[in-house]
């Protein structure tokens, strides 16, 4: 196949991880530290403990938000939680930009969110990245992907397996790939 565009193909590039050295070296030390003293714990057990440890390394995280010992957590300096706001086992925040999770907001087992790319639009394949923001109250189905620049508002629900792209209304309930409008959220009273 050829490029649409000729000098594609003899052009050199060089990719720049403007991330840096210092940036790397802190994901190191932050990985070994998660894994020695918090991933062998059973699911939620010693939530005080890994609060403790997120906050070493820069997470502003309420004193009630609980982060499973599966979960993955890229840069915690990049992480904010809300009262009662829970990343659930084996969950993935590749939070290269901040991340927020609301009061009361959970992100589910396997679930994915993803603050970065890359220009696929530049020979050179830059970085790109943006914050994501999940309002309270909100629900990320397992194994949902929720991608980089997207807000999911107050009470939203994005269904199990749903890929999201564009931000979601408050109360909306999505799902699919590309995630779509399925319904409202109409929450009752007991």
């Amino acid at each position: 196949m050829r490029p649409q565009n000729p000098n594609l193909s003899t052009m050199e590039t060089k990719y720049v991880n403007h991330l840096g050295r210092k940036h790397q070296v802190i994901r190191l030390i932050w990985n070994f530290t998660w894994n020695l003293c918090c991933r062998w714990l059973p699911r939620s057990v010693g939530s005080g403990w890994k609060r403790c440890i997120l906050r070493l390394f820069g997470a502003k995280i309420a004193p009630t938000a609980i982060v499973y010992s599966s979960a993955k957590v890229y840069y915690p300096a990049n992480l904010i939680m809300d009262d009662y706001a829970c990343i659930a086992s084996d969950a993935d925040c590749y939070n290269v930009a901040p991340v927020f999770v609301g009061r009361f907001a959970t992100v589910s087992q396997y679930a994915m969110l993803c603050t970065a790319s890359h220009n696929i639009d530049s020979i050179n394949h830059e970085l790109i990245t943006a914050p994501i923001n999940i309002g309270a109250n909100a629900w990320i189905g397992a194994r949902a992907f929720v991608g980089m620049g997207v807000t999911i508002g107050e009470g939203a629900v994005v269904g199990a397996t749903a890929s999201v792209y564009k931000s979601v209304e408050p109360y909306d309930v999505v799902g699919g790939n590309p995630a779509k409008f399925i319904k409202k959220r109409i929450i009752k009273d007991a």
